[in-house]
């Protein structure tokens, strides 16, 4: 949240965040919201009979706030093929590993007990399938020998703070394009250098 509000907040961030919605009134990031002046709304699921009426309320709060694109964060909940389709490649989602490896829960855990050498993140537009979608950009870092859940944790969530308001400024400046299921990003520089682990 902070990473995308400080990147919005600067010359090369073209994109604003008008309002920070959480199905959770205790969320944090409503708080951080508040503090920088954003405008919050909370849409609790527990008040909602069903995923129809809790989509239907939170799809209501998007259009009379006149959202462009939503970036979820920590949402975790499965939306609906309905609200997905509606809001199709105006959606986005981070998640702490190389999608397609390691979708769901627990994914630090699952990835050092793999024997993975490199895991990341990856900030993709949202299908209604878990974590998948086109994907926009991904960064990498190796796995330690000596990792815990949290030492790995905190390595990843360095690149999502810097994917993430990335991918929202590409989109913001119309240069993210779905194509075939694949998202192309016009004069985008590919990385040369090699991420190899272990080395020796």
């Amino acid at each position: 949240m902070r990473a995308l509000i400080s990147s919005c907040r600067t010359n090369e961030g073209p994109a604003e965040i008008v309002r920070v919605i959480s199905n959770h009134p205790d969320a944090a990031g409503l708080s951080v919201a508040l503090d920088n002046g954003i405008k919050t709304e909370i849409v609790d699921h527990r008040r909602f009979a069903d995923r129809a009426s809790f989509e239907s309320e939170l799809g209501r709060t998007l259009e009379s706030a006149d959202i462009e694109l939503i970036c979820l964060a920590g949402f975790m909940r499965l939306l609906s093929p309905d609200f997905v389709n509606h809001w199709r490649d105006r959606l986005i989602n981070i998640h702490p590993s190389l999608l397609p490896a390691f979708k769901g829960l627990d994914t630090h855990r699952r990835v050092i007990e793999s024997g993975v050498r490199v895991t990341g993140c990856t900030v993709h537009f949202v299908r209604s399938k878990m974590d998948d979608g086109p994907i926009i950009i991904q960064a990498a870092t190796p796995v330690h020998p000596d990792d815990t859940d949290e030492r790995l944790a905190e390595r990843v969530l360095h690149l999502e703070h810097h994917c993430y308001p990335l991918a929202v400024r590409w989109i913001a400046e119309g240069r993210v394009r779905v194509i075939d299921e694949r998202a192309i990003i016009a004069n985008a520089d590919i990385t040369k250098t090699w991420l190899i682990n272990p080395e020796a």
